[in-house]
């Protein structure tokens, strides 16, 4: 898939946040894509009733599902709900709405987290970033892309510097869309 076609069509993993798309969509006017003639999808990533339990059981090993457990605890302590699946593969908290400069509106997971192969995945947005900097050279074996943290196994991790930054994430996205 080239730039215009990834630009015209985000994938799932580029959409789960509202500042992920927005930057896709910037990019997308910037190169001069037009809007009047691309058709806008809604995103796919929603709140559904599939299962969370099911979802685990089908994508993890055995200590990813060990893992993922902490997860859900950790998460639901946080946020103090329960989980949902939000498409067919994130398994989100809470939620917020949002709105883009255009105008464009939509709903999303306040924290998550999602199984991606052999790696886990913790979504997370620091606006501040020398707090995220900081944050993430105190937390253990990972990668980091723009709002992903991967990691292998939560063991490789302090968990006292992961809850940090997913309730200064939380924080953020509450400060920045209103909740």
């Amino acid at each position: 898939m080239d730039l215009s076609e990834r630009l015209e069509h985000p994938t799932e993993v580029e959409c789960w946040l509202p500042n992920a798309c927005a930057t896709l969509y910037a990019e997308r006017d910037r190169i001069g894509i037009e809007t009047g003639r691309l058709e806008v999808s809604e995103l796919k990533t929603k709140a559904t009733t599939a299962s969370v339990e099911d979802y685990i059981a089908s994508r993890a090993n055995d200590e990813q599902r060990s893992d993922c457990k902490a997860l859900m605890s950790m998460f639901r302590k946080i946020t103090g709900q329960k989980p949902k699946m939000w498409g067919p593969s994130i398994v989100g908290y809470g939620s917020y709405r949002y709105t883009y400069d255009s105008g464009r509106t939509g709903e999303m997971c306040l924290g998550a987290f999602a199984i991606r192969g052999k790696e886990l995945v913790v979504y997370i947005i620091l606006e501040d970033d020398k707090k995220r900097k900081a944050l993430l050279s105190r937390l253990g074996k990972h990668k980091m892309g723009k709002s992903c943290l991967y990691f292998r196994r939560l063991a490789d991790l302090d968990k006292s510097v992961l809850e940090e930054l997913v309730v200064t994430s939380i924080a953020d996205v509450k400060r920045r869309y209103g909740g």
